[in-house]
C-alpha cells in the first residue's frame, strides 16, 4: 500500500484549517500531520515532522510566507511548498515562486482542485488558480506590460520623466513622427487619453521613477 502524503496546513484563520484538514483528510492518499497558525510554529512543526507537502497562506504572522518558504529551502528541508492565498497580487505570487514554491492555489478554489494541488504538489509539479497560472505564463514569455513593444517601452520611460516628442527623437535618433506614432500606439494600448495619465502609468508600473 503506498504511504499517504504527509501535509502540513499553516494558516492563521482556525475555521479555514479546520476546513482544510476535514477536506484532505476526506482523501483516501493523503493525512493532515500538523498545523500552524503562525510561521515560526508553521516552521518547527516542519522541522520535527518532515511532512511531504506544507500548505502556506502568503500572510502568515510572525514570519510571513514568502520568508517561511525562504527559510525552508535554505534549510534544505525535504518538503514541496504549496502556496494558499486570498491573493493573487503579484508581490505574492513572485515571492512565493522565487522562494521555491511549487503551487500557488486561490483560497475560493473547489475542494478537488485543493486535493489535485497537494498530490501535484507531493509529486513536484507546479498546480496554480487560473489568475495565477496567466500571470506565470506571462512572465514565462518576458511579455511587457500592457503589451508594450520595446520601443515603445522606452518612449513611455521618456515620457515619464517630462521629455517632449521632439527631445525624445533626439534622444533615440529617430524622426520626430516616429515618435508621434509610438506615442499613439502607447496611448491606445494603455486605454489612456493624455501624456499626463501614460506618465502616471509609467510611474505607477515602475518603469520610471
Amino acid at each position: 500500500m503506498t504511504r499517504a502524503i504527509r501535509v502540513l496546513l499553516a494558516d492563521d484563520h482556525p475555521t479555514l484549517r479546520l476546513g482544510l484538514r476535514v477536506l484532505l483528510d476526506q482523501a483516501p492518499d493523503v493525512e493532515v500531520v500538523g498545523e500552524a497558525e503562525d510561521g515560526e510554529e508553521a516552521l518547527a512543526s516542519i522541522e520535527a515532522l518532515l511532512p511531504d507537502v506544507a500548505v502556506l497562506d502568503c500572510q502568515l504572522p510572525v514570519l510571513e510566507g514568502t520568508k517561511l518558504a525562504q527559510e525552508i529551502r535554505q534549510r534544505g528541508l525535504p518538503v514541496r511548498v504549496l502556496a494558499l492565498s486570498s491573493y493573487d497580487d503579484d508581490r505574492y505570487v513572485r515571492g512565493m515562486l522565487e522562494a521555491g514554491a511549487v503551487g500557488y492555489l486561490l483560497k475560493d478554489e473547489a475542494p478537488e482542485t485543493i486535493v489535485a494541488a497537494v498530490r501535484a504538489a507531493a509529486q513536484g509539479e507546479g498546480y496554480f488558480s487560473p489568475p495565477v497560472a496567466a500571470k506565470v505564463a506571462a512572465w514565462a514569455r518576458r511579455e511587457r506590460p500592457a503589451g508594450l513593444t520595446e520601443r515603445e517601452m522606452e518612449v513611455v520611460r521618456l515620457v515619464a520623466e517630462g521629455m517632449s516628442n521632439k527631445e525624445i527623437a533626439h534622444k533615440l535618433r529617430v524622426k520626430k513622427r516616429t515618435v508621434e506614432f509610438h506615442v499613439g500606439n502607447i496611448l491606445r494600448k494603455l486605454g489612456v487619453a493624455s501624456r499626463v495619465e501614460a506618465a502616471v502609468w509609467a510611474k505607477e508600473q515602475g518603469i520610471a521613477s
